[in-house]
């Protein structure tokens, strides 16, 4: 990390549900919670828990210098709308295929 730039990795208890146009799309009760500076808390939920058939691999890649190349999976009508880091950094290790959607609902 650098010189102010934080990442902290919890394994969290709380239920996190991911609804999209009235489909559950993926449900768990083991996120791991991601904190990072100037960033929102993210929850990374494990590839179990998520919906992978309704989800189709997109082309996009983005390049984050603290977390690695993260590849998006989309919707027919939400493009590159989850993402997961399949070889992140050592320093976020734990992450690795966990997927991470924009809009989540925490109970």
């Amino acid at each position: 990390m650098t010189a102010g730039h934080r990442i902290t990795i919890e394994q969290g208890t709380q239920r996190v549900r991911v609804v999209h146009g009235g489909r559950v799309l993926a449900q768990t009760d083991r996120p791991l919670v991601l904190r990072e500076t100037g960033c929102p808390v993210r929850y990374y939920i494990p590839p179990q828990d998520v919906r992978l058939d309704l989800l189709t691999p997109s082309g996009t890649q983005t390049y984050c210098p603290f977390k690695g190349t993260a590849s998006y999976w989309s919707l027919p009508d939400a493009a590159d709308l989850v993402w997961a880091y399949p070889d992140p950094e050592p320093d976020v290790a734990p992450i690795k295929d966990h997927l991470c959607f924009y809009e989540v609902e925490v109970a």
